[in-house]
């Protein structure tokens, strides 16, 4: 059941930003910060940064930005074992300790949205 749960829609200029963002041609280290308006319910664009940590230093890096619940999609340089290269997307949700109860619902029943909304398959 909580996987059809939705308690914030994602915003229509965010879903047309994850989609270009999905398919940009720069080749940078990249991501983009959300989190949820909580007047409107609505999952909404917070910042967008260039990155230049691989995936395993970005987290504490990006977490540190905000102060509060945030979803994060990173895009980073993967080169594979055979020599080809990728651009995954992978999808990072940060929880601080602290957070109030209401605002831990909102952005646990907005997750599974915004994942299928991004159309993202590493979280």
């Amino acid at each position: 059941q909580s996987e059809s749960l939705v308690v914030c829609d994602v915003a229509e200029d965010l879903v047309e930003k994850l989609r270009k963002f999905r398919f940009r041609k720069e080749t940078n280290n990249a991501a983009i910060i959300m989190k949820i308006d909580k007047d409107k319910q609505l999952v909404v664009l917070d910042e967008e940064h260039e990155v230049l940590l691989y995936p395993t230093k970005i987290i504490d890096s990006l977490v540190s930005l905000t102060s509060e619940k945030t979803f994060i999609v990173y895009s980073y340089k993967y080169q594979h074992e055979d020599g080809r290269v990728s651009y995954p997307l992978c999808f990072i949700f940060s929880s601080p300790v602290g957070c109030k109860p209401e605002q831990q619902m909102m952005y646990a029943g907005s997750k599974n949205k915004l994942v299928q909304t991004a159309e993202l398959t590493k979280v």
